[in-house]
């Protein structure tokens, strides 16, 4: 049976994207088309994810064509859950942008680019085969790359040039698999590969095919050692674009590791558990240590994405439906964290005047509000019970007690730790410490705050609210969490969604 409502969310971006390009200087006027679209694609996300949450996996089959020969879109727990997040996240940015982008120059294309961005998102999510996947990774490629060149400043074009070429070989290796699956069994659909590739005989070139996916997914995701990339690319264009970025696109990479290496490629053996263990183990590490060295605001978030990125791993790699769910609840916790956490350093910026924490401090004397904004969203990065990342933690770290992998489970313990130390650092040197004088802060109190910066302020305190609402009322998430990984774990009813067996 099909089902239509899987593909609205993939229209509306695209429909208002294309509206919006007919306004091109009426930057008015795109902002409202922009915002329309955007409340319509939570509408429809919303209605997915219900859907999916009602009735289990939903399935379109593109012009009837039956799989695995035709396009097929499918919408389970996992998929229909991002998909939602990436509308809250993106509804919420486009405010946060109405307050610090909308400049001339800028937002003629700024409006239209962000929905190509969040069409090829939402198309990655929907992908049940490998070629169509690749195609909305190009999307948002593309997307990101125009977004990242936005106010063509030189920082902003080297770090864009670093990203797009890292992104190219990540493509090529993508692709190179690709050509190797399809020459072994004949098929790209996710659901037929996972019934025809344990019958391929030559499995030598299934693990060189599976090797290509780890290392251009994993550069997607930014895992050790494929990570250099993001701490030099994602603290360089606006901040509402870089929000996103940390956000949602490196979560892609995340996402499809996890779609992979459970439905098509079933991790199932020790050495491949191993290899992800210990990957995810550097990538905290590196991650950390790299934020610890850092003395711009921008540039301590970047790396801690790259150590935040080592759970998710984590959870892969221990591979039991307790560690899946807890991947799943850290990577919706960490969307909403990380994202809060740029926003708030861009509101920092154009109260304060810089990113540079020497020539930053005494936030929390005029702005208490702000700083509050940042100690919730910093203290549940870290870990502190009973914020959103504590119950992330806790749940990954019981998944490895009980798998008896206690290295990974004191490594991440460890990194923790570290994750603190960062945290103060910033909040001693932005918040606490008296302004050094080398900026003139552009914004004195807190009525000036709300006057002049509401739109990027308000946005800021919606998710800190949907971060304490996962943290105080955790059970409901977690819950969805286990049934996602329920359907990973055992992609039977996935696979005859698609199959239509």
């Amino acid at each position: 049976m099909q089902n239509f409502v899987v593909i609205y969310p993939l229209l509306t971006p695209l429909f208002f994207a294309v509206v919006s390009l007919f306004f091109f200087r009426r930057y008015h006027i795109q902002r409202w088309i922009f915002l329309t679209g955007l409340i319509a694609y939570f509408t429809f996300s919303w209605i997915l994810f219900s859907g999916v949450l009602e009735n289990g996996p939903m399935v379109m089959q593109a012009g009837n064509w039956a799989a695995p020969l035709g396009i097929t879109l499918i919408a389970d727990l996992l998929s229909s859950g991002l998909i939602l997040l990436t509308a809250v996240l993106a509804l919420l940015i486009g405010i946060y942008s109405f307050g610090s982008v909308d400049k001339p120059g800028i937002s003629a294309i700024y409006y239209p680019v962000l929905l190509f961005l969040v069409l090829g998102l939402t198309g990655s999510f929907l992908a049940a085969d490998i070629f169509n996947l690749y195609v909305w990774f190009e999307v948002m490629l593309v997307s990101s790359f125009v977004l990242f060149t936005l106010g063509g400043k030189k920082d902003q074009l080297e770090g864009s040039i670093k990203y797009v070429a890292i992104n190219v070989v990540s493509s090529s290796l993508f692709l190179a698999g690709i050509g190797l699956v399809y020459g072994l069994t004949g098929s790209l659909n996710m659901a037929a590969l996972h019934v025809k590739i344990p019958l391929v005989e030559n499995q030598a070139l299934v693990a060189v095919a599976k090797a290509f996916f780890l290392v251009s997914f994993g550069i997607k995701a930014a895992i050790f050692p494929l990570f250099f990339w993001l701490p030099a690319s994602y603290h360089t264009p606006p901040i509402a674009i870089s929000g996103l970025a940390v956000g949602i696109l490196t979560k892609v990479g995340i996402y499809v590791l996890i779609r992979f290496f459970t439905v098509v490629f079933p991790v199932g053996t020790e050495f491949t558990n191993n290899i992800l263990l210990v990957l995810s183990g550097f990538t905290m590490l590196v991650g950390v240590l790299g934020a610890a060295a850092q003395n711009d605001f921008r540039k301590i978030l970047s790396f801690h994405i790259v150590s935040q990125i080592g759970y998710m791993i984590m959870g892969l790699a221990i591979y039991t439906p307790l560690a899946i769910a807890g991947a799943i609840f850290f990577v919706v916790h960490n969307i909403l964290v990380k994202t809060n956490l740029f926003l708030i350093s861009g509101v920092v910026n154009e109260t304060n005047g810089s990113f540079k924490l020497k020539e930053l401090g005494g936030v929390y004397q005029k702005l208490p509000l702000l700083a509050l904004l940042f100690a919730i969203s910093a203290f549940s990065l870290t870990g502190v019970p009973p914020l959103s990342g504590f119950w992330g933690k806790f749940v990954l770290v019981l998944a490895g007690l009980d798998a008896k992998q206690y290295f990974i489970v004191g490594v991440s313990l460890f990194v923790s730790i570290l994750t603190l130390f960062s945290m103060t650092k910033i909040w001693g040197e932005v918040f606490w410490k008296n302004n050094p004088g080398i900026v003139e802060p552009a914004i004195e109190n807190q009525t000036q705050l709300w006057k002049r910066k509401w739109l990027m302020l308000a946005p800021v305190i919606v998710m800190t609210v949907l971060i304490l609402i996962l943290g105080f009322f955790p059970n409901t998430f977690i819950e969805i969490a286990k049934d996602a990984a329920g359907q990973l774990i055992n992609p039977q009813e996935y696979i005859q969604t698609i199959l239509m067996k």
